[in-house]
């Protein structure tokens, strides 16, 4: 079956990894050997000129699982400071709890490191603008884990919509569903806040933090702004094990223009799971993790003749699912950590960079202010400044 997709040319398929350099070695520790940093080990064991050289983990046992993934060949740190002292290191990956995340990356901007910092940047306002201003004052690249700026799927729908393939955008729908209690094994109940860190509000976001907001990094970047106002609810409604954070969240953001964006995130049943639908007057795309289908809106004819400037090609109607929209495209974890090695050794900024995992951040706390106080949270114009600031620094240094 032909796609829209069909416009994609093989030249612009073979770059999607492009690297300058051949001896270019990207030496780097994994800060947090949990469920997601040693699950990001063996796709930096494929990648070329990226290498594991040291990890770090506060529990002995995940910082052995984490050694293991690396064929126990690098060094061990129970305490990520000494890590950041290891003049071998060029890069940190840092996949801790949310709460300590721009600690953490602060020294390690210090300690003349790049980081990948996972999602969600940072925790509070307070922690954004701290990190923020160090990011400014530094050299060193900067990158924000929202993978799916990596997707060349996503990266691909993002420019149809920009030019205007959906027309104007009317809304957001977005969910991300599962059906699972969120908990981890504890095998000392001294370590439950160390393991389980997600479950209690002073270390976590929450679905918000954990899952909404790869969604809400996305409605940013496809809008190329963030939202003026957000209202919210949720609730502890299921889950009855002595959790803080929500086990299911509903949100409404406004963005300039009268554009909504709604996200729903439900921890108890996980009926059509991961999915976003982009709205506009000429039709809607819907995007999976992987898959991407698009509806025309109207009398469209549901086969079409001619596609994207491609003269001829019959482009049909998948039953129930639109039509389908077939890019080319690795993992975006993987695609995410070889863009970051890319961007250091070709001085590039990350698509995926400190100012737009900030301005995800900051969406993400409007959230947890709306939800938890019952009230409709305001944009902090101030951030717009040093946002701005940032971006601009970054320009100057040639990225």
């Amino acid at each position: 079956m032909t796609s829209l997709a069909v416009a994609v040319s093989t030249s612009m398929l073979g770059n999607l990894s492009s690297f300058k350099a051949t001896n270019d070695i990207v030496n780097i520790g994994v800060i947090g050997t949990g469920s997601r940093g040693t699950g990001l080990i063996p796709f930096i064991n494929q990648i070329d000129n990226l290498n594991v050289v040291a990890c770090c983990d506060v529990l002995p046992f995940r910082l052995k699982e984490g050694i293991e993934k690396t064929n126990g060949k690098v060094k061990g740190y129970s305490d990520y400071r000494r890590l950041l002292d290891n003049k071998n290191v060029d890069a940190v990956l840092v996949a801790t709890p949310f709460s300590t995340h721009a600690e953490i990356e602060m020294d390690a901007l210090d300690a003349g490191k790049h980081v990948y910092g996972e999602k969600t940047l940072a925790k509070g306002y307070g922690d954004i603008r701290n990190l923020l201003v160090k990011a400014k004052d530094s050299n060193n690249i900067f990158q924000t884990g929202h993978q799916l700026h990596s997707s060349r799927l996503y990266t691909y729908v993002v420019d149809l919509i920009k030019n205007g393939k959906i027309g104007k955008i009317e809304a957001f729908e977005c969910q991300y569903n599962r059906n699972g209690n969120w908990r981890r094994p504890v095998p000392n109940p001294g370590l439950e806040k160390l393991i389980n860190w997600r479950m209690y509000r002073e270390f976590s976001g929450g679905l918000v933090a954990e899952l909404s907001s790869h969604q809400i990094d996305f409605v940013n970047w496809v809008l190329d702004s963030t939202p003026e106002q957000v209202m919210g609810t949720g609730g502890l409604d299921y889950w009855k094990d002595g959790r803080e954070i929500y086990d299911n969240i509903h949100l409404i953001y406004s963005y300039p223009g009268g554009i909504e964006a709604k996200f729903t995130c439900l921890g108890t049943n996980a009926l059509d799971g991961y999915q976003i639908k982009v709205l506009g007057s000429k039709g809607t795309i819907i995007l999976g993790f992987a898959d991407a289908w698009f509806y025309p809106e109207g009398n469209h004819e549901k086969e079409l003749g001619n596609v994207d400037g491609v003269s001829g090609a019959t482009v049909q109607w998948e039953q129930g699912k639109g039509i389908p929209i077939e890019v080319n495209h690795a993992d975006p974890s993987r695609q995410a950590l070889t863009d970051f090695r890319d961007s250091i050794v070709n001085q590039k900024n990350p698509i995926s960079n400190i100012v737009t995992g900030a301005k995800t951040a900051i969406s993400v706390q409007m959230a947890l202010d709306a939800m938890y106080d019952n009230r409709i949270v305001k944009w902090q114009s101030d951030f717009d400044v040093l946002l701005k600031q940032v971006a601009n620094e970054h320009s100057k240094n040639g990225w």
